[in-house]
């Protein structure tokens, strides 16, 4: 990945900040573009150029961006299945890690009824572009009609760990 130094983030940003001016003094003055137009445009724009900026900020500066990973979980019946999936899972780079958290009770309804079961989590740190992949596989392996298969993105973390998990699976 190329690096991006702070100053031509600076640049960057500067540059918009000017240009946006120029169109706004423009829009006031009634030249070029029409308000409604550049206020319908600022509207679509905003969140385009703030993933814009966070990822030049992100590389700039080595930080984490929000909601790059993903901690996805799955439920197991036992612990065989468990370590098969979790291992199956980091050997396909589907995920950087997998935690097997053994003897959880999961209450729930299913067809009418409700069930009460001893179950095995994994706990899996991944990529969120590749919680897909990651739900595809496990579907194919589990034994349960349903897999449970869920995901949360990672807002926050010990960066050295997110830049691990990075590294370790692929884009």
């Amino acid at each position: 990945m190329r690096q991006i130094k702070d100053e031509h983030v600076g640049y960057l940003f500067a540059q918009l900040y000017k240009h946006s001016r120029q169109a706004l003094r423009q829009c006031v003055r009634g030249r070029q573009l029409s308000c409604q137009k550049t206020v319908l445009l600022s509207v679509f724009m905003f969140q385009l150029l703030r993933t814009v900026g966070l990822r030049a900020f992100s590389m700039a500066s080595e930080t984490y961006m929000s909601g790059t990973l993903s901690a996805a979980f799955v439920t197991c019946p036992n612990d065989t299945v468990a370590k098969d999936l979790a291992r199956g899972i980091v050997e396909r780079k589907l995920a950087a890690c997998v935690n097997i958290v053994p003897a959880i009770t999961s209450v729930y309804e299913w067809q009418g009824k409700i069930e009460e079961d001893s179950e095995v989590l994994l706990m899996i740190k991944t990529r969120s572009s590749k919680v897909s992949a990651l739900a595809e596989y496990v579907r194919s392996k589990h034994p349960y009609e349903v897999a449970e298969v869920i995901s949360l993105p990672i807002e926050q973390g010990n960066p050295p760990y997110l830049k691990w998990v990075g590294e370790v699976v692929p884009e």
